[in-house]
C-alpha cells in the first residue's frame, strides 16, 4: 500500500512539473508511460510505424489535457483510454474507402470502450515495467538479458554483457528475481 501511495506521488509530482512547463518533468512522464501507450496500438494489430503515429497524437493530446486530469493516479487509465479510442478514430479514418459491410465488421460497437480483460492486461504490464524499472541497473539488464530477448542468450553471452563471471548468474539471478517479486507483490502484482 505504502508504495502505491509513492507511485501516486511520483505520478503526482510529474504531472505538476508538467504543468509547471519544466521539460524534465515531461521527458520522465513520457518515458514512465510509452511503453503502456505504444502496446495498445500494437495489441489490436497495428504496424509498428501506426503504432508510432497513434502515440505521437496521444501525447499531443496528453499536453492539450493534461490540465484537465483532475487526480494525477489516474492518468494510467486515462492514457489507456484515450490510446484505444485514437486506434479506433485511426482504424476508422484507414478504412473510410472501405465497403460498408466489411467496414462494420472491422470496427467495434463501442469506440470509447476497450474491453475490460485489455484494460486489466495493460494495467499489469504497466506495473511489471514500473517494478522492472525500479531494479538497479545491473538487476534490469540481467532481467532484459532473461526474459526480454528472442532468442534468449546463452549464459556465456550473458556473463560477456554484465561483465561476471558465468558461475556468479545464477545467484545473482536469483537476487534480481527476488528484488522484482518484492516490488510486484508491493505493486499488487
Amino acid at each position: 500500500m505504502t508504495h502505491n501511495f509513492e507511485r501516486f506521488h511520483q505520478d503526482q509530482m510529474l504531472v505538476e512539473g508538467c504543468l509547471h512547463g519544466e521539460p524534465e518533468a515531461w521527458s520522465a512522464l513520457v518515458d514512465k508511460y510509452k511503453n503502456l501507450i505504444f502496446s495498445i496500438p500494437v495489441k489490436q494489430g497495428f504496424s509498428a510505424d501506426a503504432a508510432a503515429d497513434i502515440f505521437q497524437t496521444v501525447c499531443l493530446t496528453l499536453v492539450s489535457e493534461l490540465p484537465r486530469l483532475r487526480e494525477p493516479r489516474a492518468l494510467p487509465a486515462w492514457l489507456i483510454q484515450t490510446t484505444a479510442h485514437k486506434c479506433f478514430r485511426w482504424k476508422n479514418e484507414g478504412q473510410r474507402y472501405v465497403d460498408m459491410s466489411a467496414r462494420e465488421e472491422m470496427l467495434p460497437d463501442e469506440p470509447s470502450r476497450i474491453p475490460e480483460t485489455l484494460v486489466a492486461e495493460l494495467e499489469r504490464e504497466q506495473i511489471l515495467r514500473n517494478a522492472v524499472a525500479e531494479l538497479s541497473r545491473d538487476c534490469r539488464r540481467m532481467v532484459e538479458l532473461l526474459f526480454y530477448r528472442v532468442p534468449s542468450p546463452s549464459y556465456e553471452d550473458i556473463a560477456t554483457a554484465l561483465h561476471i563471471p558465468k558461475g556468479s548468474i545464477g545467484p545473482t539471478r536469483m537476487r534480481c528475481l527476488e528484488k522484482l517479486k518484492r516490488s510486484l507483490e508491493k505493486n499488487g502484482f
